[in-house]
């Protein structure tokens, strides 16, 4: 089946929060929570590292919705249920339709973390996929010194697959990086 065709939902909810796709408007509130979260994010996002204008982020989730739409790419906002408060990102990227398969990717504004938000979040991302994507397999790569988001990958479940050492460069010292790789097939 063409992705295009499938009838995939634009928002839903877990227990504590209502994950969705980017809107019109959403620009101002992701970037201001990657500037408060800027020393968390910078080691392990190069684009936390120079964070873009607001103009910028508009854009951003412009096209994020365009391609949200297009079956391309999932990105995916993070808010408390019943309310307007942003507190990360994550999405399904890198699809795969002939599988399919997407890589999961996240990260929680810093005055939201250690309350199990992001663990939630992953949790209902791969039910939605499961569920609305038909997914087989999805991924989660992570720095190998990110302990906190490997962590993630396991309590959701996810079968660590093994690590590519040297397989990068650091975004910021330009030393060599290695990835953990994470899996969890549909059931």
């Amino acid at each position: 089946m063409n992705p295009i065709m499938r009838e995939i939902p634009y928002t839903f909810d877990t227990e504590r929060l209502t994950i969705r796709g980017p809107l019109p408007g959403d620009g101002v509130a992701v970037r201001t929570a990657v500037v408060e979260s800027q020393a968390e994010l910078k080691p392990w996002m190069p684009w936390a590292v120079n964070v873009a204008s607001e103009q910028d982020y508009e854009i951003r989730v412009r096209e994020g919705q365009i391609k949200y739409l297009a079956r391309e790419d999932f990105w995916l906002l993070l808010f408390l249920k019943g309310s307007d408060t942003l507190i990360g990102c994550s999405g399904l990227h890198d699809a795969n339709w002939q599988v399919p398969s997407f890589e999961i990717g996240y990260w929680l504004h810093t005055d939201h973390t250690g309350n199990g938000y992001i663990t939630e979040a992953v949790n209902g991302i791969c039910q939605f996929a499961f569920t609305h994507f038909g997914a087989q397999r999805l991924l989660i790569r992570c720095d190998s010194e990110n302990e906190r988001s490997a962590a993630v990958a396991r309590r959701c479940g996810f079968n660590f697959e093994g690590t590519h050492w040297h397989d990068s460069r650091d975004h910021i010292t330009n030393e060599l990086a290695s990835t953990h790789y994470f899996s969890k097939l549909a059931l």
